[in-house]
């Protein structure tokens, strides 16, 4: 987002030379005299200005806005500068963007909702990305805005979806505040059916689990080590080896930051 001074956000301007931000704000001006503009402008912003990852870590976007994103939520910042008196029309233009925008579009649209004073109405573009099995959408669904605004079974099933498609749910926004006995009951039926299934159980569910460690109690996971299934067997021994090694990182990550505090 800009103010109308021309300021950037200070990650988005250090990534941009001057060439590329005098043409994003040009295009920002222009969304803000005529907010049809969006429907063009918004498009083209990748190929205009810039595209490519913002956090080089980040390549695809998974864990917070490319800079492609970044670049389009300058313009739907403008978008809501310009109508700031009407709201309905700004959802609809905003729903627009997603709903006519190709993949990179619609996780730019999802990056930006939390710029905009629209409270929950964009929640059914949330709702649209946790259907699909694209990761960077599902990634982008629960960023800031539906972390925020989901409901709670409606976020639970987010976190879940993501473990599903394999979202890191260290991406997951408010994951720590929102985590609860409930989600965790729901994660460690996952784990156990994939258990089951001799498939390997992403580490990060101990996010969830570490916390509620007791609704493992409701699953034979111990006898699948007992499984006539060699490979129940070794699913069982590798998830439960990583409880052990989670413990062991965040036991010495506490460590480390209480003598850094010290």
């Amino acid at each position: 987002m800009t103010d109308r001074n021309g300021s950037l956000p200070d990650a988005l301007e250090a990534a941009l030379d001057a060439s590329a931000r005098g043409r994003l704000l040009d295009m920002a001006g222009e969304i803000r005299d005529d907010p049809v503009r969006v429907r063009v402008l918004h498009p083209s912003a990748a190929r205009v200005v810039a595209r490519g990852p913002l956090v080089p870590v980040d390549h695809d976007g998974v864990y917070g806005p490319t800079l492609d994103d970044a670049v389009r939520e300058v313009l739907v910042g403008a978008l809501g500068e310009a109508l700031a008196d009407d709201r309905p029309r700004l959802v609809e233009e905003t729903s627009d963007l997603y709903r006519y925008g190709d993949a990179d579009e619609k996780r730019a649209v999802l990056r930006a909702l939390p710029v905009l004073d629209i409270g929950d109405l964009a929640l059914p573009l949330v709702a649209d990305a946790l259907r699909t099995n694209d990761v960077r959408l599902v990634a982008a669904a629960l960023g800031p805005y539906g972390s925020r605004n989901l409901d709670d079974q409606a976020w639970r099933q987010g976190v879940l979806k993501c473990l599903f498609v394999g979202v890191p749910l260290t991406a997951v926004a408010r994951l720590d505040e929102r985590c609860d006995e409930e989600l965790a009951r729901m994660v460690a039926a996952y784990c156990y059916e994939r258990v089951a299934a001799g498939r390997d159980v992403p580490d990060d569910v101990w996010l969830v689990l570490a916390g509620h460690a007791e609704v493992l109690d409701d699953y034979p996971l111990h006898d699948e080590l007992e499984s006539e299934y060699a490979d129940r067997r070794a699913a069982a021994a590798r998830f439960l080896d990583s409880r052990r090694t989670f413990s062991t990182a965040s036991s010495v990550s506490a460590a480390d930051t209480n003598s850094r505090e010290a």
